[in-house]
């Protein structure tokens, strides 16, 4: 049977106040919709204030939710696991006597190898990670690619700083508030990323394209051919990234542009490394100032002066 057409709410006050009320809201939302679009077009820097702001209110709403849902979805995990326990632990039992031959010959050529280094005087250049945060959520569906960390400038967080998981790069500082702070991904448009394949070298830049998915363009050859499950790294090139950090992975053939997959997948990552840039600017020092000008004084020149004699 097809409804009525007269959707009128009759005598009712409850269903005419209801009625009212569903038409404020939609008013109000409308407006507050469109306020919002003028300020972020008209003002962007108050409207990134505002969306800091609302990241602050929402993120310990996030992170609580998201523990919730994750400790119900490891509920069946866990169950599955007690009854698994005693086969795991025999399968692992003789996994650690097959390996115990490789362990001890990885021991052996670990400590020649600190050994060679030592002889060598080979350094190693690292930077020491500023924080540790949870990844609270990303965007899955815009053609802009972030992701809110939950750590701020309090930890020592800065804008330009990259940011890493276990299995790659992830992308770098955008804007950092209090303990709040958004990351700009790979997968972002405006995301560029100085690379090298490490089969060979080559240099090149891994760009965002919005859907997901990396974009890789060689810079120092044309016709250059990528195959699939060629790896990208970091180069170290930009002073921002650090070197030899995975980045993507190629995954058809192609030539002077590939497409490509980026290790690290923020909608399954927990946790995020926060590092300092490669290289931060140092700005040099005066020269002291001196006494004595930098260039010698002209010697004096001597002029012949007119000797005034007496009169004949």
């Amino acid at each position: 049977m097809a409804p009525p057409r007269n959707r009128r709410p009759g005598f009712s006050r409850r269903a005419q106040y209801g009625l009212f009320l569903g038409y404020v809201v939609a008013v109000a939302g409308s407006l507050v919709a469109a306020a919002l679009l003028a300020l972020s077009t008209f003002d962007p820097s108050t409207f990134a204030a505002l969306r800091l702001a609302l990241a602050e209110l929402t993120t310990p709403i996030s992170a609580g939710v998201g523990a919730v849902g994750r400790g119900i979805v490891s509920i069946p995990g866990t169950i599955g696991d007690h009854f698994t326990l005693v086969e795991r632990n025999a399968a692992l039992r003789k996994q650690i006597e097959d390996t115990h031959a490789l362990l001890m010959r990885a021991r052996a050529l670990s400590y020649d190898n600190r050994r060679l280094k030592k002889l060598l005087a080979l350094r190693e250049q690292s930077t020491d990670p500023v924080t540790t945060a949870r990844l609270v959520s990303s965007t899955a569906s815009s053609t802009r690619r972030f992701a809110t960390l939950n750590a701020g400038f309090r930890q020592g967080v800065a804008t330009g700083q990259p940011v890493r998981g276990p299995e790659g790069l992830i992308g770098r500082i955008l804007e950092a508030g209090p303990n709040t702070a958004r990351v700009m991904l790979l997968s972002d448009p405006e995301s560029i990323v100085p690379v090298r394949r490490t089969r060979d070298g080559m240099p090149a830049i891994a760009m965002g394209r919005g859907d997901g998915w990396i974009e890789i363009r060689s810079v120092s050859i044309s016709n250059v051919a990528f195959l699939p499950g060629d790896v990208l790294i970091t180069s170290g090139t930009g002073g921002i990234y650090p070197p030899n950090v995975p980045v993507a992975r190629v995954v058809r053939k192609s030539t002077d542009t590939a497409l490509a997959r980026s290790f690290a997948q923020p909608d399954t990552l927990d946790f995020a490394l926060v590092q300092r840039a490669f290289m931060r600017m140092e700005v040099a020092a005066p020269p002291p100032a001196t006494d004595s000008p930098s260039t010698p004084a002209p010697a004096p020149v001597n002029t012949p002066r007119k000797v005034q004699g007496s009169a004949p």
